[in-house]
Protein backbone atom coordinates (compact mmCIF):
# COMPACT_ATOMS: atom_id res chain seq x y z
CA UNK A 1 0.00 0.00 0.00
CA UNK A 2 2.72 2.77 -1.21
CA UNK A 3 2.41 6.06 -0.88
CA UNK A 4 1.10 7.78 -3.74
CA UNK A 5 -0.28 10.59 -2.80
CA UNK A 6 1.72 12.53 -0.39
CA UNK A 7 0.09 14.15 2.91
CA UNK A 8 1.63 16.51 5.33
CA UNK A 9 1.04 16.76 9.09
CA UNK A 10 -0.81 19.77 8.42
CA UNK A 11 -3.16 18.60 5.78
CA UNK A 12 -3.77 15.47 8.14
CA UNK A 13 -4.96 17.99 10.94
CA UNK A 14 -7.31 19.89 8.45
CA UNK A 15 -8.65 16.23 7.67
CA UNK A 16 -8.73 15.08 10.99
CA UNK A 17 -10.85 18.34 12.07
CA UNK A 18 -14.18 16.65 11.67
CA UNK A 19 -13.65 13.83 13.79
CA UNK A 20 -13.40 13.74 17.47
CA UNK A 21 -10.37 11.80 17.63
CA UNK A 22 -8.08 14.22 20.56
CA UNK A 23 -4.58 14.60 19.06
CA UNK A 24 -2.17 12.70 16.80
CA UNK A 25 0.34 10.84 18.12
CA UNK A 26 2.06 8.78 15.49
CA UNK A 27 1.74 9.51 11.34
CA UNK A 28 3.35 7.47 9.04
CA UNK A 29 3.44 6.60 5.56
CA UNK A 30 3.01 2.82 4.92
CA UNK A 31 5.06 0.78 2.30
CA UNK A 32 3.77 -2.30 1.67
CA UNK A 33 1.45 -3.18 -1.13
CA UNK A 34 1.10 -1.62 -4.56
CA UNK A 35 -2.46 0.11 -5.01
CA UNK A 36 -3.53 2.68 -2.24
CA UNK A 37 -2.16 5.10 -0.47
CA UNK A 38 -2.23 4.26 3.70
CA UNK A 39 -0.96 5.70 6.37
CA UNK A 40 -0.74 4.72 10.38
CA UNK A 41 -2.60 7.23 12.11
CA UNK A 42 -2.35 7.49 16.32
CA UNK A 43 -4.61 9.94 18.52
CA UNK A 44 -5.09 9.96 21.88
CA UNK A 45 -8.20 8.43 21.59
CA UNK A 46 -7.04 5.67 19.36
CA UNK A 47 -5.31 3.87 16.04
CA UNK A 48 -6.35 4.15 12.69
CA UNK A 49 -5.44 3.20 9.01
CA UNK A 50 -6.04 6.06 6.70
CA UNK A 51 -6.65 5.12 3.38
CA UNK A 52 -6.55 7.47 -0.15
CA UNK A 53 -7.97 5.41 -2.54
CA UNK A 54 -5.74 5.70 -5.92
CA UNK A 55 -7.52 3.24 -8.40
CA UNK A 56 -11.44 3.94 -7.56
CA UNK A 57 -13.88 6.40 -8.73
CA UNK A 58 -15.25 8.37 -5.73
CA UNK A 59 -19.02 6.43 -6.90
CA UNK A 60 -17.48 3.32 -6.60
CA UNK A 61 -16.24 4.06 -2.89
CA UNK A 62 -19.54 3.35 -0.57
CA UNK A 63 -19.58 0.20 -1.71
CA UNK A 64 -16.05 -1.07 0.27
CA UNK A 65 -17.30 1.04 2.98
CA UNK A 66 -20.69 0.01 3.63
CA UNK A 67 -19.60 -3.63 3.32
CA UNK A 68 -16.74 -3.27 5.70
CA UNK A 69 -19.21 -1.59 8.40
CA UNK A 70 -21.51 -4.15 7.81
CA UNK A 71 -19.43 -7.11 7.84
CA UNK A 72 -18.31 -5.60 10.75
CA UNK A 73 -21.50 -5.36 12.45
CA UNK A 74 -22.52 -8.71 11.29
CA UNK A 75 -19.79 -10.44 13.34
CA UNK A 76 -16.65 -10.68 10.55
CA UNK A 77 -13.37 -9.72 12.35
CA UNK A 78 -12.63 -6.31 9.99
CA UNK A 79 -12.34 -2.86 10.80
CA UNK A 80 -15.13 -0.87 11.12
CA UNK A 81 -15.23 2.86 9.19
CA UNK A 82 -14.90 5.61 11.40
CA UNK A 83 -17.84 8.64 11.07
CA UNK A 84 -16.82 12.18 11.36
CA UNK A 85 -19.01 13.91 13.66
CA UNK A 86 -21.66 14.46 11.09
CA UNK A 87 -21.95 10.77 10.17
CA UNK A 88 -19.86 10.97 7.11
CA UNK A 89 -17.32 7.74 6.60
CA UNK A 90 -16.08 8.60 2.86
CA UNK A 91 -14.49 11.83 2.67
CA UNK A 92 -11.46 13.49 0.18
CA UNK A 93 -8.19 14.46 0.71
CA UNK A 94 -5.86 15.94 -1.68
CA UNK A 95 -7.83 15.23 -4.39
CA UNK A 96 -8.53 11.42 -3.21
CA UNK A 97 -11.69 9.92 -1.90
CA UNK A 98 -10.42 8.74 1.79
CA UNK A 99 -11.62 7.11 4.57
CA UNK A 100 -10.43 6.67 8.13
CA UNK A 101 -10.92 2.86 9.32
CA UNK A 102 -10.14 0.92 12.75
CA UNK A 103 -6.50 -0.51 13.16
CA UNK A 104 -6.91 -4.13 14.04
CA UNK A 105 -4.41 -5.27 16.62
CA UNK A 106 -2.02 -8.45 15.70
CA UNK A 107 0.26 -9.79 12.70
CA UNK A 108 0.30 -11.45 9.39
CA UNK A 109 1.31 -14.54 9.85
CA UNK A 110 3.01 -16.06 6.76
CA UNK A 111 3.84 -19.40 7.10
CA UNK A 112 0.67 -20.48 7.95
CA UNK A 113 0.14 -24.23 8.74
CA UNK A 114 -2.84 -26.18 8.87
CA UNK A 115 -4.44 -25.23 11.72
CA UNK A 116 -4.34 -21.49 10.46
CA UNK A 117 -5.75 -22.81 6.96
CA UNK A 118 -8.76 -24.47 9.13
CA UNK A 119 -9.16 -20.92 10.79
CA UNK A 120 -8.96 -18.89 7.62
CA UNK A 121 -11.46 -21.42 5.59
CA UNK A 122 -13.80 -21.31 8.54
CA UNK A 123 -13.69 -16.75 8.45
CA UNK A 124 -13.70 -16.64 4.82
CA UNK A 125 -17.22 -19.42 5.12
CA UNK A 126 -18.58 -16.70 7.71
CA UNK A 127 -17.68 -13.44 5.72
CA UNK A 128 -19.30 -15.37 2.59
CA UNK A 129 -22.56 -16.35 4.44
CA UNK A 130 -22.47 -12.97 6.30
CA UNK A 131 -22.54 -11.20 2.96
CA UNK A 132 -25.34 -12.81 1.60
CA UNK A 133 -27.88 -10.00 2.19
CA UNK A 134 -26.25 -7.07 1.81
CA UNK A 135 -27.30 -4.72 -0.61
CA UNK A 136 -24.72 -3.77 -2.33
CA UNK A 137 -23.46 -4.77 -5.51
CA UNK A 138 -19.73 -4.54 -7.67
CA UNK A 139 -18.51 -5.97 -10.50
CA UNK A 140 -15.37 -7.69 -10.48
CA UNK A 141 -13.33 -5.34 -12.53
CA UNK A 142 -10.51 -7.47 -12.69
CA UNK A 143 -12.40 -10.56 -13.98
CA UNK A 144 -11.93 -11.86 -18.31
CA UNK A 145 -12.35 -8.57 -19.71
CA UNK A 146 -9.29 -7.34 -17.61
CA UNK A 147 -7.87 -10.54 -18.32
CA UNK A 148 -7.43 -9.48 -22.34
CA UNK A 149 -7.56 -6.22 -22.09
CA UNK A 150 -4.13 -6.22 -19.96
CA UNK A 151 -2.76 -9.43 -21.97
CA UNK A 152 -2.91 -6.65 -25.04
CA UNK A 153 -0.73 -4.41 -23.05
CA UNK A 154 1.99 -7.09 -21.72
CA UNK A 155 1.93 -9.33 -24.29
CA UNK A 156 5.04 -6.71 -26.33
CA UNK A 157 6.87 -6.40 -22.90
CA UNK A 158 7.50 -10.68 -22.31
CA UNK A 159 9.48 -13.19 -23.63
CA UNK A 160 8.73 -15.73 -26.11
CA UNK A 161 7.73 -18.57 -23.16
CA UNK A 162 6.12 -16.43 -20.97
CA UNK A 163 4.07 -14.90 -23.96
CA UNK A 164 2.91 -18.22 -25.26
CA UNK A 165 1.65 -19.40 -21.30
CA UNK A 166 -0.48 -15.86 -21.42
CA UNK A 167 -1.93 -17.11 -24.77
CA UNK A 168 -2.81 -20.58 -24.15
CA UNK A 169 -4.58 -19.84 -20.39
CA UNK A 170 -6.37 -16.93 -21.80
CA UNK A 171 -7.31 -19.29 -24.13
CA UNK A 172 -8.40 -22.00 -21.92
CA UNK A 173 -9.92 -19.59 -19.53
CA UNK A 174 -12.60 -18.60 -22.45
CA UNK A 175 -13.88 -22.31 -22.54
CA UNK A 176 -15.50 -21.48 -19.39
CA UNK A 177 -18.17 -19.53 -17.86
CA UNK A 178 -19.49 -21.78 -14.94
CA UNK A 179 -22.51 -19.36 -14.58
CA UNK A 180 -24.87 -22.09 -12.62
CA UNK A 181 -21.91 -21.56 -9.63
CA UNK A 182 -23.03 -19.77 -6.25
CA UNK A 183 -21.90 -16.47 -6.41
CA UNK A 184 -21.96 -13.20 -4.13
CA UNK A 185 -19.77 -10.93 -2.34
CA UNK A 186 -16.17 -12.15 -2.01
CA UNK A 187 -12.80 -10.90 -0.93
CA UNK A 188 -11.23 -11.31 -3.88
CA UNK A 189 -7.59 -10.61 -2.17
CA UNK A 190 -7.26 -12.78 0.97
CA UNK A 191 -3.56 -12.95 1.41
CA UNK A 192 -1.64 -13.89 4.40
CA UNK A 193 -0.76 -10.31 4.44
CA UNK A 194 -4.38 -9.22 4.89
CA UNK A 195 -5.35 -11.20 7.88
CA UNK A 196 -3.98 -10.36 11.00
CA UNK A 197 -3.76 -12.89 14.23
CA UNK A 198 -2.94 -12.75 17.74
CA UNK A 199 -1.30 -15.85 18.80
CA UNK A 200 -3.23 -18.14 16.92
CA UNK A 201 -6.31 -16.48 17.00
CA UNK A 202 -7.21 -14.50 13.80
CA UNK A 203 -7.88 -11.19 14.56
CA UNK A 204 -8.81 -9.12 11.50
CA UNK A 205 -9.40 -9.37 7.87
CA UNK A 206 -8.01 -5.96 6.07
CA UNK A 207 -7.94 -4.58 2.72
CA UNK A 208 -11.29 -4.97 1.36
CA UNK A 209 -10.96 -2.69 -1.52
CA UNK A 210 -10.99 -5.39 -4.40
CA UNK A 211 -14.52 -6.87 -2.93
CA UNK A 212 -16.89 -7.22 -5.68
CA UNK A 213 -19.67 -9.67 -6.40
CA UNK A 214 -18.63 -12.78 -8.35
CA UNK A 215 -18.50 -16.78 -8.09
CA UNK A 216 -17.54 -17.86 -4.20
CA UNK A 217 -15.40 -20.63 -5.69
CA UNK A 218 -13.47 -17.86 -6.95
CA UNK A 219 -12.78 -16.48 -3.63
CA UNK A 220 -11.40 -19.83 -2.28
CA UNK A 221 -9.10 -20.56 -5.10
CA UNK A 222 -7.11 -16.99 -4.51
CA UNK A 223 -7.18 -17.98 -1.20
CA UNK A 224 -5.90 -21.46 -1.14
CA UNK A 225 -3.34 -20.22 -4.22
CA UNK A 226 -1.49 -17.81 -1.47
CA UNK A 227 -1.97 -19.80 2.18
CA UNK A 228 -1.70 -23.86 0.46
CA UNK A 229 1.06 -23.54 -2.40
CA UNK A 230 4.82 -24.85 -1.74
CA UNK A 231 7.65 -22.97 -3.31
CA UNK A 232 6.73 -25.11 -6.24
CA UNK A 233 3.55 -23.68 -6.77
CA UNK A 234 2.12 -27.27 -5.66
CA UNK A 235 -1.10 -27.05 -3.17
CA UNK A 236 -0.10 -28.92 -0.31
CA UNK A 237 -2.56 -31.59 0.79
CA UNK A 238 -2.60 -30.86 4.40
CA UNK A 239 -3.52 -26.89 4.21
CA UNK A 240 -5.84 -27.48 1.32
CA UNK A 241 -7.74 -30.60 2.65
CA UNK A 242 -7.91 -27.71 6.21
CA UNK A 243 -8.86 -24.86 4.08
CA UNK A 244 -11.60 -26.31 1.95
CA UNK A 245 -13.30 -28.43 5.28
CA UNK A 246 -13.38 -25.52 7.27
CA UNK A 247 -14.74 -23.44 4.58
CA UNK A 248 -17.30 -26.10 3.79
CA UNK A 249 -18.60 -26.92 7.08
CA UNK A 250 -19.90 -23.21 7.16
CA UNK A 251 -20.63 -22.69 3.88
CA UNK A 252 -21.52 -26.40 2.09
CA UNK A 253 -20.09 -26.52 -1.25
CA UNK A 254 -22.38 -27.65 -4.08
CA UNK A 255 -21.63 -30.40 -6.03
CA UNK A 256 -20.90 -28.09 -9.23
CA UNK A 257 -18.18 -26.42 -7.67
CA UNK A 258 -16.10 -29.53 -7.79
CA UNK A 259 -15.90 -29.67 -11.57
CA UNK A 260 -14.70 -25.87 -11.66
CA UNK A 261 -11.91 -25.86 -9.06
CA UNK A 262 -9.14 -26.48 -11.18
CA UNK A 263 -10.29 -24.07 -13.64
CA UNK A 264 -10.82 -21.44 -10.33
CA UNK A 265 -7.39 -22.59 -9.43
CA UNK A 266 -5.61 -21.53 -12.50
CA UNK A 267 -8.18 -18.07 -12.80
CA UNK A 268 -6.98 -16.90 -9.90
CA UNK A 269 -3.25 -18.03 -10.33
CA UNK A 270 -4.05 -16.03 -13.68
CA UNK A 271 -5.25 -12.78 -12.31
CA UNK A 272 -2.22 -11.97 -9.78
CA UNK A 273 0.11 -12.57 -12.49
CA UNK A 274 -1.29 -10.47 -14.63
CA UNK A 275 -1.67 -7.58 -12.20
CA UNK A 276 1.76 -8.67 -11.07
CA UNK A 277 3.28 -7.80 -14.48
CA UNK A 278 1.20 -4.94 -15.00
CA UNK A 279 3.22 -3.51 -12.48
CA UNK A 280 6.41 -4.87 -12.88
CA UNK A 281 6.44 -3.03 -16.58
CA UNK A 282 3.89 -0.30 -16.45
CA UNK A 283 4.91 1.20 -12.63
CA UNK A 284 3.79 4.07 -11.04
CA UNK A 285 5.52 6.49 -8.85
CA UNK A 286 5.32 6.94 -5.63
CA UNK A 287 6.70 7.93 -2.42
CA UNK A 288 7.23 4.57 -1.13
CA UNK A 289 6.99 2.03 -3.57
CA UNK A 290 6.44 -1.68 -3.20
CA UNK A 291 6.28 -4.45 -6.52
CA UNK A 292 5.60 -7.93 -5.98
CA UNK A 293 7.39 -10.77 -8.21
CA UNK A 294 4.95 -11.97 -10.34
CA UNK A 295 6.33 -14.91 -10.90
CA UNK A 296 5.34 -16.48 -8.11
CA UNK A 297 1.72 -16.22 -9.45
CA UNK A 298 3.66 -18.13 -12.91
CA UNK A 299 4.99 -20.53 -10.38
CA UNK A 300 1.61 -21.51 -9.18
CA UNK A 301 -0.01 -21.33 -12.97
CA UNK A 302 2.42 -23.82 -14.37
CA UNK A 303 1.93 -26.18 -11.62
CA UNK A 304 -2.16 -26.14 -11.78
CA UNK A 305 -1.44 -26.88 -15.00
CA UNK A 306 1.11 -29.47 -14.85
CA UNK A 307 -1.00 -30.79 -11.95
CA UNK A 308 -4.60 -30.38 -13.83
CA UNK A 309 -5.25 -34.24 -13.06
CA UNK A 310 -4.22 -34.27 -9.52
CA UNK A 311 -6.00 -31.66 -8.64
CA UNK A 312 -9.30 -32.79 -7.40
CA UNK A 313 -7.45 -35.19 -5.07
CA UNK A 314 -7.55 -32.33 -2.63
CA UNK A 315 -11.31 -31.99 -2.63
CA UNK A 316 -13.28 -32.44 0.23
Amino acid sequence: MSVFTPVSETELQVFLADYALGEVTEFVGIGSGIENTNFFVSTTQGRYVLTLFEQHEAESMPYFIDLMAWLNEHSVPCAHPIADQAGVMLKTLNGRPAALVQRLSGESNLEPDAQACATLGTALGQLHEAAADFPGHRDNDRGPRWWREMADRLLPQLDKDDAKLLREELRFQGLYRFSDLPRGVIHADLFRDNVLWVDDALSGIIDFYYACNDTLLYDVAVTANDWCTDTQGILDPERTRALLEAYHAVRPFKPIERGAWPVMLRAAALRFWLSRLRDKHFPRPAEIGHIKDPNFFKTILRAHIEHEHTLHKHWI
